[in-house]
């Protein structure tokens, strides 16, 4: 099964980073986020990528291009036609990555319609890539196909960015919570499609994928949701890739569930 990778938007809350570069490659402790959400996917088992790129794709492509060199140690001999010898395999020479440019402005039902030849007549998995979490990739597999719908997606409760303040009835501040946890449900990623799915992406170039692709499944009983109680942490702004930084570097990285 393959595991399409949502890589190209602009990352507009993230211009302190993503004028620079797309936002699946902010880096969280010196490997970018992109590398972390693979290797949540690869530790149970799922190395088949498809990376849909679009705003500074070519940064996405020599990354993987040149990822060898960058992750082992080498030898190139200097010359008209240069030799490179890589000395030591890395952990990922296992990966099958594609790398598709999905347009620069496409929206993301655009972007998955675009890789349909990589995935043609198969279950895929799809996901941002900028969400990570500790999810069970296949207990997820296991209820999509226990439902038989065409589609499942994962659902939580995320943490509010904000403290709570409490007031009586006095005007007179009772308590403080700090960032309770919401009680509505949210659309994670983490998505598991079947191939009928594409009938729902047709001509989908300027629709997010959230709106009339996943509403229609939904509106025709196609749509299941997984309930994922585990941690989960999108990185929309800059704050949020610093606490994610600061997880890793306190080895308090609760979705790295690779030894």
């Amino acid at each position: 099964m393959k595991a399409v990778l949502l890589a190209g938007g602009l990352g507009t809350r993230m211009r302190e980073e993503t004028e620079f570069r797309p936002k699946p490659m902010v880096e969280v402790g010196g490997k970018p986020i992109l590398w972390h959400l693979m290797k949540i996917f690869a530790s149970q088992g799922i190395t088949d990528f498809v990376v849909c790129g679009g705003y500074k794709g070519e940064q996405i492509k020599s990354y993987f291009l040149n990822y060898a060199a960058l992750n082992s140690d080498f030898t190139i001999s200097l010359g008209r036609s240069a030799e490179l010898v890589v000395h030591n395999d890395h952990l990922e020479s296992e990966w099958t990555v594609t790398v598709a440019d999905t347009g620069l402005t496409t929206l993301t039902a655009g972007r998955v319609e675009r890789i349909e030849p990589y995935v043609a007549g198969e279950r895929f998995l799809v996901t941002y890539g900028d969400g990570l979490a500790d999810i069970d990739v296949s207990r997820l597999i296991a209820f999509h196909e226990s439902h038989g719908l065409k589609a499942s997606m994962t659902i939580v409760r995320p943490t509010s960015r904000f403290g709570i303040v409490e007031v009586d009835e006095d005007a007179k501040v009772t308590r403080f919570r700090e960032k309770p946890q919401s009680e509505d449900w949210v659309n994670a990623g983490f998505l598991v499609f079947e191939p009928a799915v594409f009938d729902y992406l047709r001509n989908s170039d300027g629709i997010m994928l959230e709106s009339e692709p996943l509403a229609g499944l939904a509106a025709d009983r196609q749509l299941a949701a997984y309930h994922h109680n585990g941690f989960w942490q999108p990185m929309d702004t800059y704050r949020e890739a610093q606490m994610m930084n600061e997880m890793w570097a306190g080895g308090k990285a609760p979705w790295k569930t690779w030894g």
